[in-house]
């Protein structure tokens, strides 16, 4: 198990997808004790296209890695779809996040002893979802929908860097979860190959999900409903900061 319906509470309050509430995390290094995130408060409503910026350093990766269950607060509270991740078990928080989180990396993180299609089916067979034949059936609708089915039996390496952020992005999707968590997803892309990257992104949102990408460069950020800006672990945008588009 997971973590049930009778074990959430009433968390969400204004409809919030992910609250997070005096977030702290400390890291222990060489030179001493080091606070990562100093107190975070932030609500996600469902549907929004949240951009995390801040310069390196400032706990951006920390602060995606909180909400998506990657690592462990040292205090504080995150609720994320009504789960408390904050006191999820490693084991657990795998198997949740495989059902509720796409968690989309910069460094694609594809596995290249599979082909393109394997890697989009890997998570469903991981969370054992959907029958062989429906896992290659599902995997191939989200290769299309985002525009790669061509190279489906290919091995990534046989793909333009481009093309691998949009394979990594339909396994994020496998298992249909709420929610997709980027972090830094065009950083090693050129500037043409990176729009068509955050469209895909706009796309999803479009058809009702919620994604929070973490980015420095500002014109990925533009595309966001929302910014919100991290310096030496605090916030320092007002987090209800919606982006003027005009």
């Amino acid at each position: 198990m997971i973590w049930s319906n009778s074990n959430k509470t009433k968390n969400n309050h204004n409809g919030s997808l992910i609250t997070l509430r005096g977030v702290v995390k400390k890291y222990q290094s060489r030179a001493g004790q080091v606070t990562a995130l100093k107190g975070i408060d932030l609500e996600v409503r469902p549907g929004e296209f949240l951009v995390i910026m801040g310069k390196s350093g400032a706990g951006k990766t920390t602060l995606v890695n909180m909400i998506t269950g990657l690592d462990r607060c040292t205090a504080g509270e995150i609720w994320v779809a009504g789960t408390p991740v904050h006191q999820l078990q490693p084991e657990q928080a795998a198997r949740w996040r495989g059902q509720t989180v796409g968690v989309v990396f910069q460094t694609f993180e594809l596995l290249p002893t599979l082909t393109v299609l394997q890697n989009v089916t890997l998570p469903m067979d991981f969370a054992h979802r959907y029958s062989l034949r429906q896992q290659r059936q599902r995997a191939m609708r989200l290769l299309e929908q985002v525009e790669i089915a061509e190279h489906a039996h290919k091995p990534p390496t046989a793909v333009s860097g481009g093309q691998q952020q949009r394979v990594a992005i339909a396994r994020a999707m496998a298992n249909d979860p709420p929610i997709l968590v980027a972090d830094e997803p065009t950083g090693s892309l050129d500037s043409v190959t990176s729009e068509a990257v955050i469209d895909v992104f706009e796309e999803l949102v479009d058809q009702g999900k919620t994604v929070v990408l973490v980015t420095h460069d500002e014109d990925v950020a533009r595309r966001g409903s929302r910014i919100i800006t991290l310096t030496d672990g605090e916030l320092m945008a007002d987090p209800n900061q919606e982006v003027s588009h005009a």
